[in-house]
């Protein structure tokens, strides 16, 4: 990825490329941006990572919404997992099988050559990975994210397809990363199993982890057997914290992504745990029965008063059922138990904006721009800080944050001309003016390369 150039600055190629990519190139995938569920990954990742001498802290673990099972590296510091892995495994033990063996193509270095050749690249395919990659660090769930996400065409798949010996490399490395992080490898095996037999399947019928991570018998004897190796050396336990967090954002995404009659089947009525209680919110929600939704998310905010991730839940309710007062309050109490976390900055700002009042107004450009300094492309909070700089009367800043977020979407035109505006109305030489020349330049490069 490309070095920022300023302070708060588009990377350069990374915007290129997705100025570069006509929208209807791109078969829209959504990111699914939930800080309750990227929290759980992040515990869930934290001792591989530190098994494995990755910083934590750096590493993003997304979602992306498409039923097909995959994940993947897309850079040193990113890996992405359809919805529909997450769904389809079992265990904590079985998805950190999976972070796992990604980390270990990380650590590995099996991703820095492609990514060379991706910036010196000049075609279709090759900006169509830098698209994706970028639309990974924007952190938005607007964007279209392309097939290069595990599905499209053989050169995208190819760009993310691993050799055999990298494959057999990162077994035997994401083994002893869970080894040493006390989890049992066995459940590498498990996963794996998941997909034996699918390579003697056409194409249109492989799921794309199997086109992206090559599987053989011989891997998979090879597997149990440094799996077998490493149990000896003493059984690993559940570890029921991880299997915990392992659930919860599983029912979270089930419930969000799932038919709500079909989540509400699936749940015992006598099930009185939080993530049960939790998942009856989110389907009433989306079936609507606000009244049923309200009671449940209630109800779990007093079994957890102090979990920033539900406060933000419950604040989604209250908002999106138009409760604007208890909606302020549930993120603002959110806000105060985790005043780090991004998402949650921008949904509190989002619930003062719907209130609309002055003082809410100019809190709410308060949070949007800590959410922005935090995550900056992220298209939902770009469109409420530009009506939050609207309302304050800042009409170039406005412009900016428009600009901006058209950028991110891909939208050339627009984001030429609301830069053009922005650069009008900002203070030559201003940071928002910087800002507002990176877009313009950027994305009128990207129109030249098209035309």
């Amino acid at each position: 990825m490309a070095a920022r150039r300023r302070s708060g600055a588009l990377p350069a190629l990374l915007l290129a490329a997705m100025l570069t990519i006509p929208a209807q190139a791109v078969r829209a995938q959504a990111l699914i941006r939930d800080a309750g569920i990227e929290h759980a990954l992040r515990r869930l990742a934290a001792p591989l990572a530190a098994a494995a001498g990755l910083s934590a802290g750096q590493l993003r673990i997304m979602l992306i919404e498409d039923r097909a099972l995959n994940a993947f590296v897309v850079d040193s510091r990113t890996i992405m997992i359809h919805s529909g892995l997450l769904l389809k495994l079992d265990s904590a033990a079985q998805l950190q099988a999976v972070l796992s063996h990604e980390m270990a193509h990380i650590a590995n270095g099996h991703i820095t050559r492609r990514l060379a050749n991706l910036r010196s690249a000049n075609t279709a395919a090759a900006l169509g990975m830098a698209l994706s990659a970028a639309v990974i660090a924007t952190g938005n769930g607007e964007a279209g994210v392309g097939l290069a996400m595990g599905t499209a065409s053989a050169a995208q798949r190819a760009f993310f397809a691993h050799t055999r010996a990298e494959e057999a490399s990162a077994d035997q490395a994401g083994v002893r990363y869970m080894a040493r992080a006390g989890i049992d490898p066995q459940a590498m095996v498990e996963v794996l199993e998941i997909f034996h037999g699918q390579e003697v399947l056409g194409p249109a019928h492989q799921d794309p982890y199997v086109m992206t991570h090559p599987l053989s018998r011989d891997r998979l004897r090879a597997l149990k057997g440094f799996a077998a190796a490493h149990a000896a050396r003493g059984d690993a336990e559940d570890d029921p914290e991880a299997q915990y967090w392992f659930r919860r954002a599983k029912g979270k995404l089930g419930a969000f992504v799932q038919n709500p009659s079909f989540t509400l089947r699936k749940l015992q009525k006598d099930d009185a745990t939080d993530i049960a209680v939790m998942r009856r919110a989110i389907a009433y929600h989306r079936r609507p029965d606000t009244d049923a939704a309200l009671r449940e998310i209630d109800r779990l905010a007093a079994m957890r008063p102090n979990d920033p991730f539900v406060q933000e839940l419950r604040g989604q309710i209250l908002l999106e059922s138009r409760r604007f007062d208890a909606a302020i309050r549930a993120y603002a109490r959110a806000v105060d138990l985790a005043p780090q976390e991004p998402l949650i900055l921008a949904g509190y700002g989002r619930a003062l904006l719907a209130r609309n009042s002055a003082p809410g107004n100019r809190k709410a450009l308060t949070m949007l721009e800590r959410a922005r300094d935090r995550d900056p492309f992220d298209p939902r909070m770009l469109r409420d800080l530009a009506i939050a700089h609207a309302r304050a009367g800042q009409d170039g800043m406005a412009s900016l944050a428009v600009a901006e977020r058209y950028a991110v979407l891909g939208r050339l035109d627009d984001a030429i001309t609301h830069a053009r505006r922005a650069s009008g109305q900002l203070a030559r030489g201003s940071p928002g003016w910087l800002r507002a020349q990176d877009v313009l330049a950027t994305a009128q490069q990207a129109a030249r390369r098209r035309r």
